[in-house]
């Protein structure tokens, strides 16, 4: 399976973009977004996706590891087909994940080719999974409010797992003391 690729783009502006490594080219789709940024000649790093179907094999390509990690949990939804996942992604990780975060259905059918209901199932399924893979931000602090208050609970000893879901249920307008406080209750 292929891993990552390094080389210069041969073909863009269109996608698939075809990536030359030592003369082999390597057709890989990847986000819109990036293909007004791709120009021929420059050097690239993408981390790859190998989707084998009865009738394809197709390379999809990521400029960061966090983008393919949340391509694969979105391809682990029943429904959602690598060239749906592919225009999610191009929303950008942060805003996919804040939208799983808070249930936001309109920002997944905004997308084209998915509806309310696979916008659904794509919340209900990855809420879980995005919540184990990496912190999210869940009440909007601009200040990494809710990092100090998981760092301060898993410092104390509780499961990252448990933390997690009783900060899910915490009122927003408290104070970080507060919220510990209302925390410790809730897992004691």
């Amino acid at each position: 399976m292929i891993g990552m690729l390094t080389g210069t783009i041969a073909i863009s502006g269109r996608n698939p973009i075809v990536l030359d490594v030592h003369g082999v080219g390597y057709s890989v789709s990847v986000p819109p977004r990036l293909l007004s940024r791709f120009t021929k000649e420059t050097k690239q790093i993408l981390y790859i996706h190998t989707h084998v179907a009865d009738d394809a094999l197709d390379l999809y390509g990521f400029p960061d590891q966090e983008e393919l990690l949340l391509f694969k949990l979105l391809l682990t939804v029943s429904g959602i087909g690598p060239r749906t996942a592919l225009n999610i992604i191009d929303q950008g990780v942060p805003h996919v994940s804040k939208a799983v975060a808070t249930s936001d259905v309109e920002f997944f059918t905004s997308i084209p080719r998915l509806g309310r209901k696979n916008a659904q199932k794509i919340i209900i399924e990855l809420k879980s999974k995005l919540g184990s893979t990496k912190e999210l931000d869940l009440t909007g602090d601009s200040d990494g409010e809710t990092k100090q208050l998981l760092d301060a609970l898993t410092g104390m000893g509780f499961a990252k797992s448990e933390v997690m879901e009783v900060v899910r249920k915490l009122d927003g307008n408290k104070t970080l003391e507060e919220k510990i406080r209302q925390a410790l209750k809730r897992l004691g």
